[in-house]
């Protein structure tokens, strides 16, 4: 697309979501579950830029994919296969009005498939910038929704609720899903302390590559209806979800980070391979340093990043880091904060 002078410009962002306990009981084949997540940034970012179409041109959409290195151009009525069929559905299903010619560049903080619901913040922060460009309104739940839709009815990927919830409310969320899809949702208000501690010993660590969710439910998935594995696990995790919220709200962190290592045991009893040797070697230095808590996040199994609660002294956490920082093979903390704010949008000036 040529450069040329704009006349509007658009930002929107979204957070990412670590740190589930009760993950894996928000899907389909749960049915039911419960689900206390932390919401964090640096934030998933889409901006905007806006021309008008006097051309009448049908591929008036070019996406620019930062992390990737890519972009391309597509007509947003008819959206392809290939490129990024995620982003060509999440625009298709917001709508571009046909006088409009856009440029979207499209930057995530964390590498893709990191396990922090990347995939659901880039659909809640794209789907979301391009309705407010429209003018039109949306609650939190209901983008949440539209952008869930787009990875299991449009793209027919197996997708829990609780990313797109994440990232559309901000956090900490507690999440109690009666029947799926339906869900009632909790933001939590921490106590300043509670968060400032909290904040100050929250690690996400990257394990060193990606990894694709959606091949690992379709394998829990098999190992159910066979009973190969039992559904125990799903609800042992779902009650420690409301235990962890419990816990936050009384500013217990020494409960919480208790909870995410029973979280991450029963994650284990639902399939050994959902922790990874990667995830067992950094879970062996954080228990070296006396961390309170850690656990898989998201779907667990090979790549992907785990969370950490340090302990409060700061001495042991600084040389868990340096530890952590030793292993090898693309094995790193990545900087992170709490996001209270979920999906925000604005025009620029």
């Amino acid at each position: 697309m040529k450069e040329r002078k704009t006349f509007q410009l658009i930002h929107g962002r979204a957070p990412l979501r670590i740190n589930d306990i009760g993950g894996w009981t928000d899907t389909w084949f749960a049915r039911q579950g419960r689900v206390q997540n932390l919401a964090v940034g640096p934030p998933v970012e889409v901006q905007v830029r806006v021309w008008p179409n006097s051309k009448g041109i049908k591929r008036r959409v070019r996406i620019i994919t930062e992390n990737y290195g890519h972009s391309f151009s597509f007509d947003p009525e008819k959206p392809s296969p290939q490129p990024h069929p995620l982003l060509q559905q999440a625009v298709n299903l917001a709508g571009v009005p046909q006088e409009l010619r856009l440029e979207i560049a499209i930057f995530s903080p964390v590498p893709p498939g990191m396990s922090t619901g990347t995939s659901a913040s880039v659909c809640v922060a794209l789907i979301g910038t391009l309705l407010y460009l429209q003018g039109k309104s949306i609650k939190p739940k209901r983008l949440a929704s539209l952008a869930h839709r787009v990875e299991t009815e449009r793209l027919k990927q197996q997708c829990g609720i609780q990313d797109q919830l994440c990232a559309a409310y901000g956090g900490p969320l507690f999440i109690q899903m009666d029947r799926y899809p339906e869900s009632r949702v909790i933001k939590l208000r921490l106590k300043p302390e509670v968060k400032a501690e909290l904040e100050r010993c929250l690690l996400l660590i990257c394990l060193g590559k990606p990894h694709l969710s959606t091949r690992l439910h379709e394998k829990i998935i098999q190992r159910l209806e066979k009973g190969e594995a039992s559904s125990l696990p799903l609800r042992k995790m779902a009650g420690l979800a409301e235990k962890a919220w419990q816990a936050l709200e009384r500013g217990d962190l020494a409960a919480y980070g208790e909870i995410m290592i029973e979280n991450n045991e029963w994650q284990r009893r639902l399939g050994a391979d959902l922790i990874s040797a990667q995830a067992e070697e950094v879970i062996s230095l954080a228990r070296r340093f006396g961390a309170r808590g850690w656990k898989v996040n998201g779907a667990g199994g090979e790549g992907g990043s785990l969370t950490i609660l340090a302990s409060a002294d700061d001495n042991l956490r600084r040389k868990m880091i340096e530890a952590i920082a030793t292993l090898g093979g693309g094995i790193r903390p990545l900087p992170i904060y709490l996001s209270s704010e979920g999906f925000f949008a604005w025009s620029s000036q």
